[in-house]
């Protein structure tokens, strides 16, 4: 997540598998000050300043190394927990004919955030903000068997939506990553069972993520359905503002709320409602029969069929992103969930002047007895010192940095003839491999540790976080 300054110089140095990832050759770098980035909201300005996106027209960003590597985490822990419950991904075109709008009765409910075009035979479509009508269309083309209940399919996809004041960065764009979950069940009862099912899925995922999270009674709004149910985390840059019971813990959307009390409004509570901001990453939806019985999605039994239970739950992924990053970060620096870091260690070596070409070459060791090589960046821009290399690290979100400071200069002194003897490279590695000499910094908790080459891959990496 940091934004390293590329410089044309340098290039990758070779390794045994690979290539080295050099921080000077990582692409997205600042150009402003960050007190000068102008933006709506700290994870926009974070994102910005230090290189993660670049808006490439309103409401529509690129997404450079750093957040597409958190990216790709995010939806692996998503196909992760949907595959945990059963369900098929799938993929679904992003145009979707105007018909099958028209016939849910969406095409003119939509209102003007539907990106709606013509092509060159006059057929009318729309850019997908969500494919209920589609993926329905798709399992009513034939009666399903009993045997394939429940089905449970999804997609981690872009989602188009033309929103007026796209301000906000990643939280409000107009084309983003959603994942979209539909499920089909044999009777309400079954539906509402896959209901609590995905409800539980979607609380895994935020609390894997290790942030704060309100689920809050929503408005099912223009998709419709008998209950539905919003997953917020807590932001001042939210737009939402949700109302929780001081008693009872009711949360709800204040849009639900059919009065201006202060009072919880469960039965039997007297608790009073008090506010707070925050950003929905998350909806589920109980549909019941509205779109199935419109594209006869069915199943079939012996000699007749039945209209299928639905549900529908999305998750905006690119929007959960930067929400973490919102309710994480400080002004000045990116807080990772660590499931989702883009990289789990950076390596420092020295500055110029102070053996760097020799701590340079040890860098280079130490990334290749890693366990995990596409983790590890070496921060080869040895003309800034080491602590300015470290600042900068904490600020884009390293959560361990090894540092190749004094002491591994005043051990490697001790081999100095043998070094220049083998040509400096081929002791260099055995000299260290059990004296606990490199440094480690601890980035979030500020604490520093000392060890020997081989503790490195045990201490420093989690296998459920590397690419």
């Amino acid at each position: 997540m940091v934004r390293f300054v590329a410089t044309a110089a340098t290039n990758s140095v070779q390794m045994t598998h690979g290539y080295h990832q050099l921080a000077s050759r990582l692409f997205g770098e600042a150009t402003t000050k960050i007190s000068e980035t102008k933006a709506a909201c700290n994870s926009y300005k974070l994102m910005l300043h230090y290189g993660l996106i670049e808006q490439a027209s309103p409401g529509c960003y690129y997404l450079l190394p750093y957040a597409q590597r958190a990216l790709k985490k995010l939806k692996r822990l998503i196909n992760h927990e949907m595959h945990a419950v059963n369900a098929q991904e799938i993929s679904v075109p992003c145009l979707t004919n105007a018909a099958l709008w028209k016939k849910s009765g969406r095409w003119n409910t939509a209102g003007s955030e539907l990106f709606t075009l013509k092509d060159r035979h006059d057929q009318s479509y729309c850019l997908g903000p969500t494919h209920e009508e589609a993926v329905t269309s798709l399992v009513g083309r034939q009666p399903l068997s009993p045997k394939k209940l429940p089905l449970r399919i999804y997609q981690i996809s872009r989602k188009f939506r033309d929103e007026i004041h796209p301000k906000f960065g990643l939280l409000r764009g107009r084309e983003f990553e959603m994942k979209d979950l539909y499920t089909f069940d044999l009777t309400k009862e079954k539906s509402e069972e896959t209901y609590e099912e995905i409800c539980s899925a979607y609380e895994k995922i935020l609390s894997k993520l290790n942030v704060k999270y309100t689920k809050v009674a929503g408005d099912p709004g223009n998709i419709g359905g008998s209950l539905s149910h919003e997953y917020h985390i807590p932001a001042d840059a939210g737009e939402d503002t949700l109302l929780t019971c001081d008693s009872c813990g009711h949360s709800l959307n204040k849009e639900l709320l059919k009065s201006d009390t202060q009072s919880c409004q469960q039965p039997g509570c007297h608790g009073l409602l008090t506010e707070s901001k925050g950003i929905e990453v998350a909806h589920s939806f109980l549909l019941g029969t509205k779109y199935s019985e419109v594209f006869n999605a069915r199943v079939k039994h012996s000699s007749t069929t039945s209209i299928l239970e639905m549900g529908c739950y999305g998750i905006g992924v690119t929007r959960l992103l930067a929400a973490t990053l919102e309710h994480l970060s400080s002004d000045e620096e990116i807080c990772w969930p660590r499931l989702i870091v883009p990289y789990q260690v950076i390596i420092i070596p020295q500055k110029e002047g102070y053996k760097h070409d020799v701590t340079m070459d040890l860098a280079s060791q130490v990334y290749d007895r890693l366990n995990y090589p596409n983790e590890v960046v070496i921060d080869d821009r040895t003309h800034m010192s080491i602590g300015k290399r470290l600042i900068e690290a904490k600020r884009l979100g390293y959560p361990y940095a090894i540092i190749l400071g004094k002491k591994v200069r005043q051990y490697l002194k001790l081999h100095t003839c043998l070094l220049d003897i083998l040509n400096k490279l081929i002791l260099k590695l055995q000299a260290l491999e059990s004296p606990a000499v490199l440094e480690v910094v601890n980035v979030y908790d500020n604490a520093t540790d000392y060890y020997s080459i081989d503790q490195l891959s045990e201490k420093l990496f989690d296998p459920k976080v590397t690419l």
